[in-house]
C-alpha cells in the first residue's frame, strides 16, 4: 500500500536529487496534497494505489468545477503523473491512473508587462539609504537581464567580477547554466550596492544580496520591496519580480526582432515559450498602426 511517506520520499528526491526548486517542491507538495484529500473523500477505504482513471476524471471535473482553471489544473495532473510514475519505477503501481487524462482547455493569457515609461519610472529612484540602494540594484539587474526571482536570490558575491564584466551567469531551471548580458545602469546599480553591502551583510556571508539581518535575502521580501517601489512611483499595477522578467523580453523583443537570442537570455528549452512575446509584439505594432495610419485613425 502507497503510505505518506512514499510522498515524502518522492518530493525528497525532487528536491535532492533532481534539484528541483524549493518553489517546484512546495507546488508539487500542494498538488499531491489536494489528490489524497480528494481520494479521501472516495466512498469506503480507497487508497492512492487503488485509484483508476475514471476516479482521476471525476477528481478534475470537481475542480475545475470549484474554478480552478485549465493551466491549474494542467500543473496538478503533471504533479500528480510524475508520482505516479515515480511509483511504478518502485513496482508500487502496474498502471499509472493519470496517462491520457487531459485538463480542460482554457485561453492563453498574454503575460502582463510594463511599458518602457513605466519601467523608467519604476527605476529612476535615487536614494542614500543603504536597503533602497540594494532594491534598486536588484530591481536593475532584473529587468536589465531578464532574471527569475530564484536565480536573483542565489546569486553570490562570485558573481560581482562578471558582472563588471557585462555578463551574469545563473543556474536556472533543471540546473541549466547560461550567461546573460548586464546593462550599464544596472552594472553602476550592483556596484554601487557592492560598495555598501558590508553595512547589512554577515560576516562570511557568501550572498550577492542580503536581508536586513545580514543572511541570504528571502524572495518573499524582493516580492514586498518591489510591490512597494512600485506603489511609491505610483504605478497603476501591482508589478512583481516576474513582470519584469516579461517586460524584458517583450521591450528586448520590440527593439530587435530576434526571437532566438530572447530565447537564449530567458533560459527556455523551447523556443515555443518564448513566442509568446509576439503577440505582446504585435500588440504594440497594432497600437502604433491605429494611432498612426491615416485610415485607421477614428473620426
Amino acid at each position: 500500500m502507497v503510505s505518506s511517506e512514499s510522498v515524502n520520499t518522492y518530493l525528497d528526491e525532487l528536491a535532492q536529487q533532481r534539484r528541483q526548486s524549493p518553489h517546484t517542491v512546495s507546488n508539487y507538495r500542494r498538488d499531491l496534497r489536494v489528490l489524497c484529500s480528494l481520494i479521501g473523500e472516495l466512498p469506503g477505504a480507497c487508497t492512492i494505489d487503488a485509484v483508476e482513471t475514471h476516479h482521476i476524471r471525476r477528481f478534475i471535473a470537481q475542480l475545475h468545477a470549484r474554478g480552478l482553471g485549465g493551466r491549474s489544473l494542467a500543473r496538478m495532473l503533471s504533479a500528480w503523473r510524475g508520482f505516479y510514475r515515480w511509483l511504478g519505477l518502485h513496482g508500487e503501481m502496474t498502471a499509472n491512473p493519470i496517462e491520457g487524462v487531459r485538463a480542460p482547455k482554457s485561453p492563453k493569457a498574454l503575460p502582463k508587462v510594463l511599458s518602457p515609461d513605466e519601467a523608467n519610472r519604476l527605476l529612476d529612484s535615487s536614494s542614500d539609504e543603504v536597503l533602497e540602494i540594494r532594491d534598486q540594484a536588484m530591481f536593475e539587474l532584473f529587468y536589465s537581464s531578464g532574471l527569475r526571482l530564484a536565480e536573483l536570490a542565489a546569486l553570490d558575491v562570485s558573481s560581482l567580477e562578471d558582472i563588471q564584466a557585462g555578463e551574469v551567469r545563473v543556474l536556472g531551471k533543471r540546473s541549466k547554466l547560461r550567461l546573460v548580458p548586464v546593462g550599464s545602469k544596472a552594472r553602476a546599480a550592483v556596484v554601487a550596492w557592492a560598495q555598501r553591502r558590508c553595512e547589512v551583510a554577515g560576516t562570511e556571508q557568501s550572498a550577492l544580496f542580503v536581508g536586513q539581518r545580514g543572511g541570504r535575502i528571502h524572495p518573499r521580501v524582493i516580492e514586498e520591496r518591489l510591490k512597494q517601489r512600485a506603489l511609491a512611483q505610483g504605478l497603476p499595477t501591482s508589478v512583481h519580480p516576474h513582470m519584469l522578467r516579461h517586460s524584458f523580453a517583450s521591450h528586448v523583443l520590440q527593439s530587435s526582432g530576434d526571437l532566438r537570442a530572447v530565447q537564449e537570455m530567458l533560459g527556455h528549452a523551447s523556443i515555443a515559450s518564448t513566442q509568446i512575446y509576439t503577440h505582446l509584439d504585435f500588440q504594440h505594432l497594432a497600437r502604433v498602426y491605429d494611432s498612426a495610419h491615416p485610415r485607421a485613425k477614428r473620426k
